[in-house]
């Protein structure tokens, strides 16, 4: 058997403890149960998975494609955006089919390479869609494309709900004992509760556009309650204001005309709707994005855009009124140029393009495509994925991975199995070097709900934990170090005497961990400073 230490591309020490604990648990557990941990070292030894999901034509295919770097998922409605779709690393390009019995059919990539849209496939007997690409990207980040919620269709829904942690892996003709269909037997095949507890997505960049509605609000519970019953379970969700381009400046007070100070100022709003459900809300074109770095915008493209550029300014800004007036006035671009830049860039992106050639003529079309680049806010998304997410990953996964571990000895039903590894799990985060575990614990019991803080206190434990930078921790991103490391312990001392005089016991749990995290990165800048 491989020990957990021969496990490759572990996330960090974190994930490193729990695939040791899962090895050594594995004797002690009935073989159901033991055939559980082996799905979650499996799970432990791959990148993050991240999911992309929302409401139906938020954008969500077209972020995805952005992030790869690559168009490659279908962004039409068609058949294969009914599935949930994980694209991940591999050496070959290749997409599979997966059926719900375990089967598995290659498909051929379309005449532009992209997965086919349409499929000739009864649905009802499909799982999902893996996607293998060469994309640097993917080495460290599984992402996951997901049917839009909201949609029509039922089925796809439900696909998406489950990733999310908001419906078990169950058909309905299934039997409701926990053990599954052939629980007697003894054999070591997943149950559906025990596939349910080692599935789904270990993060979620959940996209928005300009109204926040009430599923996207369920959604993002749904999401943040499956983590809450794990023994730890991290703040892992960020929200993605897509479509920013569209958003008229007039409609969002202190814009001063400006789109995008105008999606800016609506992102900060959502975050504080969203709270604290999602780290952050981070604005984005993905129209934008996904042309500029996909190899979408090409030097053809520029030349019309450098055509238009030399246009009167009368004329430019009549043409700018609408699609319909900029694909029709006439002028010496083709029609069907200006139509084809309208689906590569839309109206803000072709003014941002002839901006930029106005104010430097010579810019190449390298330098144009990269203008655009920026312009998308793409940028910012990499940013806000790498410090929530890719920072935190070895927390992140190893946090899931204990959630998995209690949930398949739950599912079990036998109270020595499960009382055999909480104690396990209790040793574990019992050890200092787990704290960040802990942390990410009283995170979720706090974002969740399930431990009421004050406002202010909620946020503080949330900021606390949500980033891996020691500024962003502690509100003072910026600060010298001498001033940063005089406020990590004074806030130490608070929350010390906290959980000691003011707070109740459930709340006294929480505080000593956040005074133990001040103490922590008081200890780590004393030693930045020397």
């Amino acid at each position: 058997m491989t020990t957990a230490t021969d496990q490759p591309h572990l996330a960090g020490p974190l994930s490193a403890a729990v695939a040791n604990l899962c090895t050594r648990l594995q004797p002690q557990v009935s073989a159901r149960t033991a055939a559980g941990f082996r799905e979650v070292l499996r799970r432990l030894s791959a990148p993050l998975q991240v999911a992309v999901a929302g409401r139906i034509k938020s954008g969500k295919s077209t972020l995805v494609n952005a992030l790869i770097g690559r168009r490659v998922a279908p962004t039409d409605v068609g058949e294969c955006t009914r599935l949930v779709t994980r694209f991940q690393y591999g050496t070959v390009d290749r997409v599979e089919l997966v059926f719900l019995d375990g089967r598995k059919q290659v498909l051929p990539f379309d005449a532009t390479g992209m997965i086919p849209g349409d499929l000739d496939v009864d649905f009802d007997q499909v799982s999902h869609l893996e996607a293998y690409l060469t994309n640097a990207v993917l080495r460290d980040l599984t992402v996951i494309d997901t049917p839009g919620l909201g949609s029509l269709d039922a089925a796809s829904v439900r696909r998406t709900e489950q990733l999310l942690g908001a419906a078990k892996h169950r058909k309905p003709d299934e039997d409701d004992d926990e053990a599954g269909g052939n629980g007697a037997d003894g054999g070591d095949e997943l149950d559906p509760t025990s596939r349910n507890a080692v599935a789904g997505a270990e993060a979620v960049l959940y996209v928005v556009t300009q109204g926040v509605r009430a599923d996207d609000q369920q959604a993002l519970a749904a999401f943040t309650a499956a983590t809450a019953s794990r023994e730890a379970g991290p703040v892992n969700a960020i929200a993605v204001l897509n479509k920013a381009d569209t958003i008229a400046p007039e409609s969002v007070t202190g814009a001063d005309g400006d789109v995008w100070k105008a999606a800016s100022l609506l992102a900060e709003k959502q975050a504080q709707t969203l709270r604290p459900r999602v780290a952050d809300v981070i604005p984005v074109i993905g129209l934008l994005a996904e042309s500029a770095e996909s190899g979408g915008f090409t030097s053809a493209d520029a030349d019309a855009l450098r055509s238009l550029s030399k246009l009167d300014d009368a004329t430019w800004e009549t043409m700018l009124l609408s699609a319909d007036i900029f694909t029709t006035w006439d002028c010496e671009v083709p029609p069907g140029t200006r139509a084809r830049l309208l689906e590569k860039l839309d109206l803000y992106g072709v003014r941002c393009a002839v901006d930029a050639l106005r104010a430097d003529p010579e810019l190449t079309a390298g330098a144009l495509r990269r203008t655009l680049l920026n312009a998308s806010g793409l940028a910012g998304v990499r940013s806000r994925l790498d410090a929530v997410f890719r920072a935190r990953a070895d927390g992140i996964k190893a946090a899931a991975a204990l959630a998995s571990v209690t949930a398949l000895a739950h599912a079990s039903g036998d109270p020595g199995e499960r009382q055999r590894v909480h104690d396990a799990i209790e040793v574990l985060l019992a050890k200092p070097e787990a704290h960040q575990l802990r942390l990410l614990e009283a995170l979720t019991l706090v974002t969740s709900g399930a431990v009421a803080m004050p406002e202010d206190l909620a946020e503080e434990v949330l900021r606390v934990g949500s980033s891996a930078d020691i500024g962003e921790q502690l509100g003072m991103r910026g600060r010298p170090v001498k001033e940063l490391s005089a406020y990590a312990l004074e806030r130490a001392g608070w929350w010390r005497s906290f959980a000691s005089f003011g707070a109740t016991p459930a709340q006294s749990r929480v505080a000593h961990v956040v005074h133990r995290a001040y103490f922590l990165i008081w200890q780590q800048l004393r030693e930045q400073a020397g």
